[in-house]
């Protein structure tokens, strides 16, 4: 909202500046006898139906056809857009002057032939082209500022994590030598309690080193995942009822750290995952363009399940930053189910 503020602020500055030219531009040219005509009645109807058309065109292009666009770097479209708001402006103003002004003056600005579609609107593209070139500046300038404001970001979170990160690293180097003495010790008595050490290992070094990048490979995402996922088989041995289904191609794609393990840690700690009639399910899809995640479980009696919190708004404010628009996010409780749906692009667009 205050983002939206600002904008609108921007916005009326542009307005008042292109008044305010216009203004200034009578007085060089017309002395202050033409300057003071401006405030006079009538009004000058012609004028107030330039600017309509003016900022009209200004508002279709800066909401709509830039972030379409430009926003998606697809200039060609931008170029038949251009067209478009030329043809905007024409009949914004073919409206307001030629038919309703006509209707109370009973005179026309311009003649019956040059009246027609293709003259008019061309005679009108070079004052079209104002509105389009101040909305098109002002939108490349609030998205630089956005992109500031999204590295900006990044680096706070980044420093936060790294942080966090070397608070939680008290002597890391004891534990991971100590889980493998006791994997040397039982290597050769107890080889799956060792195999059992040696997942756990793997799962708090990819925490503790691996993971501090903003980005990670998507293989050892799931990795990552299928460790964790173990280790609570583990837990529950025979009881665990969970579906864990992968549709296509893991490989090296880039996605951000420590995103998937979100939505898997809250399954085992708020959810019901030994109900045979109805297992939790995890289901990742990968495809050439992004990657998807659906869950699904049953809500924990015990448990206060919550679309809210401190952990969802840190992950949306973090993917937000990251992909601004162009990921999926969506949680939904019926009832004692919850299901989360999380898509992905490879593709990040600057």
């Amino acid at each position: 909202m205050e983002i939206n503020k600002k904008q609108w602020y921007f916005h009326l500055a542009v307005v008042l500046t292109i008044v305010l030219m216009d203004l200034f531009s009578d007085y060089v040219y017309g002395g202050s006898e033409r300057f003071l005509g401006n405030f006079q009645l009538p009004l000058n109807y012609m004028r107030v139906i330039m600017y309509t058309a003016t900022f009209t065109t200004y508002a279709v292009n800066f909401y709509f056809v830039c972030p379409y666009t430009l926003g998606k770097k697809h200039y060609v479209r931008f170029a038949i857009g251009f067209v478009f708001l030329i043809v905007i402006f024409g009949r914004v103003r073919y409206l307001l002057e030629e038919v309703l002004l006509f209707e109370f003056t009973g005179k026309h600005n311009y003649f019956e032939e040059s009246r027609r579609f293709l003259f008019y609107t061309f005679d009108n593209s070079i004052y079209a082209i104002k509105g389009i070139l101040y909305s098109t500046l002002v939108y490349f300038f609030f998205e630089y500022a956005t992109n500031q404001h999204r590295i900006h970001t990044l680096e706070l979170d980044y420093n936060k994590a790294e942080l966090s990160l070397l608070k939680s690293q008290l002597e890391p180097h004891f534990l991971f030598n100590t889980l493998n003495a006791f994997y040397t010790d039982l290597v050769d008595d107890k080889p799956k309690i060792a195999k059992d050490i040696l997942r756990l290992c793997q799962l708090l070094r990819y925490v503790t080193y691996e993971a501090g990048t903003d980005f990670m490979p998507l293989s050892k995402e799931i990795n990552f995942i299928e460790d964790y996922i173990y280790l609570h088989r583990k837990r529950f041995e025979d009881t665990l009822s969970l579906d864990y289904i992968i549709d296509g191609l893991v490989g090296d794609q880039k996605v951000p750290s420590l995103v998937f393990i979100h939505f898997v840690e809250n399954i085992f700690k708020h959810g019901v995952v030994t109900n045979k009639e109805f297992p939790a399910r995890i289901n990742i899809t990968v495809t050439e363009d992004f990657v998807s995640m659906e869950t699904s479980n049953k809500i924990s009696n015990t448990e206060q399940y919550s679309t809210s919190g401190i952990g969802k708004e840190n992950l949306e404010r973090r993917l937000s930053t990251i992909y601004k628009q162009d990921y999926v996010l969506h949680y939904n409780q019926s009832d004692d189910i919850f299901t989360t749906s999380l898509k992905l692009p490879f593709k990040i667009k600057s």
